[in-house]
């Protein structure tokens, strides 16, 4: 994990994210306290007081989680250094939480269910509990993934050897909404779980908004890092269901999985554009479906997070950035179709059945009053439908930056605002330079683009066996025996006398090895042994992982002599 006392501007952040955590909770303890009064109380005079105090802390409560939204579009911070002309990305924060000790029921756990010494383990028990604590502050890379993932795996172990389905182990794990800041608390493993996956969906956004959008390997990289975060949040939906934390609901896992796939989408169009836009009429026709597409699926965010329940926690700045970039990217398409009808003109040499099929596939409908050939023949239709393009590309753009305008945190974003007044102004230019001749067409409401894309953009699942990782409690023994959920005796101690050479029963199994075939009179029997009972040690060696042969081994290295053996029921 990075530095947790690194003063970079995503720990700064991530600190401000913190306080404001904890600042939130005050609050909703002050609230729940005011109201369980008001409940209580008859007394007029006290109601009174009450009610006047729990409207001062709502309204605290509302200027906080107007703070944390500010962080949530702090956009900046995690933007590539790099001197950039592009809309800027959105990113998720890491959802914070509380330190967890494990070592007192852990230990206390090993002692009872395993009947071991719980001190040999303290090791494992610090290497889990710093693995937790590094994953508070992962690096924003590859590494910081696979320590997450690797924390992810790790805590499937944990489950299995120290949660026993029937009760609780005592651990309190909280941890704080992403977007309300309130603290959750549950005793089990599935918070926790649920909690880390959230982290590696956001640390693969920050991963995403991060890289470099003005070269090619810098937007394949953010395609990437984007379809890999609504992966692991589409995983997260469908694995863990019952989540009590507004973040990880269901309806705000499906908005933020259609955001991320909305952000691929548009790093996509990036990359078709990267080299240059040539004013040609089939690299137009591409482009206009292609931006459309993105203008599409903008619009159906900005729809998702205009839905109940996700509306009353979604930042309101992330819901106006959507509708800007639809209309935005609309006006873009707009824009395309309109150079492609003024700058063009169908010469004797172009193949006008190939420009007609291309030029109608653009459009939902074709308006009865126009012919898309005759379109495409005549220069003055050509002109007048191309200026009622750009007439809806400039509507489109000046309601981008009216909403802009309306949104206080989004106002604030330069590099937003230069863009699309740089987008609007370049309509408006291109209008003007058309010949200002109208007629009848200059009243028809142009059709829709159709969107299409040869890119199709779909979620990464998380891959997480690309990651190996081992045990912290691996010398607990086999984890198909050893978990929580099965039940034993404590070891007993047999001690093995050779008769004639035979040890009076054979083994069987993988690791650990059971007896099997024990011959009712032999010694062993008459010492307690019994069919079926495990081999954990032999001669004071550990066996839980040996095989049939390693241990037949063991038992016969010592020749006549008597062997001690430790086994469990």
């Amino acid at each position: 994990g990075c530095n947790p006392l690194a003063e970079t501007g995503r720990s700064k952040l991530q600190n401000q994210r913190a306080i404001l955590n904890q600042q939130i909770l005050r609050a909703v303890r002050m609230r729940a306290g005011a109201e369980n009064l008001l409940r209580a109380t008859t007394n007029n005079k006290v109601r009174e007081q009450v009610l006047l105090e729990l409207s001062f802390v709502n309204s605290d409560l509302q200027i906080l989680k107007e703070e944390l939204e500010g962080l949530n579009i702090s956009v900046e911070v995690y933007q590539n250094t790099e001197e950039t002309f592009s809309i800027p990305l959105v990113p998720l924060g890491l959802k914070e939480t509380k330190e967890v000790d494990f070592t007192v029921p852990l230990k206390d756990f090993i002692l009872e269910h395993y009947s071991e010494d719980s001190s040999e383990y303290e090791d494992e028990i610090a290497d889990l509990m710093d693995l937790r604590q590094a994953c508070r502050t992962p690096s924003r890379d590859e590494a910081g993934i696979e320590m997450l993932i690797s924390y992810f795996l790790q805590l499937g172990y944990v489950e299995n050897r120290f949660f026993p389905p029937t009760r609780h182990m005592g651990v309190l794990f909280t941890w704080y909404d992403s977007f309300t800041g309130v603290p959750v608390c549950q005793q089990n493993l599935s918070l926790e779980k649920a909690s880390i996956l959230f982290n590696i969906g956001a640390l693969y956004t920050q991963i995403g908004t991060r890289c470099n959008r003005q070269t090619q390997a810098g937007l394949e990289n953010a395609v990437d890092a984007f379809q890999r975060a609504a992966g692991v949040l589409s995983y997260l939906k469908e694995t863990f269901t019952h989540t009590p934390s507004y973040d990880m609901s269901p309806a705000m896992l499906n908005v933020l999985v259609k955001m991320m796939l909305a952000q691929a989408q548009e790093c996509v169009f990036e990359q078709i554009g990267l080299p240059g836009i040539r004013n040609e009429f089939f690299t137009l026709v591409k482009m206009t479906q292609e931006v459309a597409k993105v203008g599409e699926v903008y619009m159906l965010v900005n729809t998702a997070m205009n839905q109940e329940p996700v509306k009353e926690n979604i930042p309101y700045s992330w819901s106006k950035l959507a509708q800007i970039k639809a209309d935005h990217y609309k006006a873009l398409a707009h824009y395309f179709i309109a150079t492609i009808l003024c700058d063009h003109e169908l010469q004797a040499s172009d193949d006008e059945d190939q420009q007609e099929k291309a030029l109608s596939q653009l459009y939902d409908y074709i308006p009865e009053c126009l012919m898309v050939l005759t379109v495409l023949k005549d220069k003055i239709q050509r002109k007048q439908l191309g200026k009622a393009h750009l007439r809806k590309a400039i509507v489109y753009h000046e309601e981008a930056l009216r909403v802009c305008g309306l949104c206080k945190k989004l106002r604030n974003i330069d590099v937003l605002q230069e863009v699309l007044t740089a987008a609007h102004k370049r309509s408006l230019l291109k209008y003007a330079q058309q010949e200002t001749e109208d007629d009848f067409l200059s009243l028809i409401q142009v059709p829709d683009i159709l969107p299409k894309t040869e890119h199709k953009i779909e979620t990464i699942a998380p891959q997480f066996s690309k990651v190996k990782v081992k045990d912290f409690f691996h010398r607990l023994g086999p984890l198909s025996v050893f978990s929580a959920k099965q039940r034993w005796t404590a070891p007993r101690t047999i001690h093995i006398h050779h008769e004639a050479g035979e040890l009076g029963f054979s083994l069987k199994g993988g690791s650990p090895v059971q007896i099997y075939c024990l011959d009712p009179v032999c010694s062993a029997a008459s010492m307690g042994l019994k069919e079926g009972d495990y081999i954990v040690s032999v001669g004071g060696v550990d066996c839980k992982w040996l095989g049939v042969n390693e241990v037949l081994e063991k038992l016969k290295s010592v020749g006549e002599q008597p062997i001690e053996m430790e086994v469990i029921s």
